[in-house]
């Protein structure tokens, strides 16, 4: 099977869709589901991801984010990486937990985020279980609507504002677009999808090809990743050393900043640590935790970060 078209610009803004293997469910419960929004949440710190909006299925899930640092792969090689080591750990099963690599449609912001917010919103609705977007608990619908509490990682400032300038307003006018959609007449995204990779108009759609789709390099998938401003691996080491000294702490401490905030893949910390990927990750979650517990830590690692230039990442 041939690979999916990768279209990454800094600034893109997409539709990812992954599904489990054979169409099998990738959520059994709540826990599940939870632990899948924390890999949301630290794809937005460690890579910088803006995530507009999302919808969890029990057999796949919708997202609508934003890569300001042209970085979709990284992105979710980390989230359904991760996740599926995590779920095949708590379930002791071996294997791909998701079908194929995941489907990603490059989207014109300005002109389709707002449907698109509601197609994704209204998924459970056409699936027959719920009778209200609003009522299903696993999507962003219910922070959009000023209903529960919005989580930090997420962002519903660009689409609300397309209802209106006043938060209160807009939540209210996002719920009255919400009850307008007619399932028969409605708009679908495949109806404005264009060879399955993007999604807008025929301007947009000219300006993607003209810029990145050259037909010389049809057979690969183009552009390759562009440079990514990271963090130097060896100038967190240093700094974590001169902080924590050359501990096991200090080393633990290193690792999980280096996953955090390097940008850098498992497998590139792992070498530089000793590690497994899944070595880094378990590193990096144990001391995560031991932060919550421990005021001390908390402020050498926010000193090593100042230091490094890591605070405003």
């Amino acid at each position: 099977m041939a690979r999916q078209l990768r279209i990454e610009y800094n600034g893109a803004f997409y539709h990812v869709i992954s599904r489990g293997i054979e169409r099998r469910n990738i959520f059994a419960d709540d826990k599940d589901r939870y632990t899948f929004l924390s890999y949301l949440a630290c794809a937005v710190e460690r890579y910088e991801a803006v995530i507009h909006s999302y919808c969890l299925m029990n057999n796949h899930y919708h997202l609508m984010l934003e890569t300001p640092q042209s970085n979709l792969s990284q992105i979710m090689r980390h989230i359904n990486s991760e996740y599926a080591a995590c779920f095949n750990a708590r379930y002791k099963r071996i294997g791909p937990l998701f079908q194929g690599r995941y489907k990603s449609i490059l989207v014109e912001k300005d002109a389709y985020a707002l449907e698109l917010s509601r197609y994704i919103h209204l998924n459970p609705v056409r699936a027959g279980v719920a009778c209200r977007a609003e009522e299903y608990k696993w999507s962003s619908c219910r922070a959009y609507l000023g209903l529960e509490g919005k989580p930090s990682w997420l962002k519903t400032e660009f689409i609300l504002s397309c209802v209106s300038g006043q938060i209160e307003e807009a939540q209210q006018g996002y719920g009255r677009f919400l009850e307008g959609y007619d399932e028969k007449a409605g708009w679908k995204p495949e109806n404005d999808t264009e060879a399955s990779i993007l999604l807008g108009g025929k301007t947009f759609v000219e300006e993607i090809k003209r810029e990145y789709l050259d037909p010389q390099q049809a057979t690969r998938d183009i552009p390759q990743l562009r440079s990514l401003k990271k963090q130097s691996l060896q100038e967190i080491i240093g700094q974590a050393e001169a902080v924590f000294g050359e501990g096991r702490t200090g080393r633990k401490a290193a690792i999980y900043l280096s996953h955090r905030y390097s940008g850098r893949g498992l497998r590139e910390i792992g070498a530089l640590f000793g590690l497994s990927e899944s070595g880094v990750s378990q590193v990096a979650r144990r001391f995560e935790r031991l932060l919550l517990e421990d005021g001390d830590l908390q402020e050498r690692v926010q000193k090593v970060k100042d230091t490094a230039g890591m605070s405003n990442m």
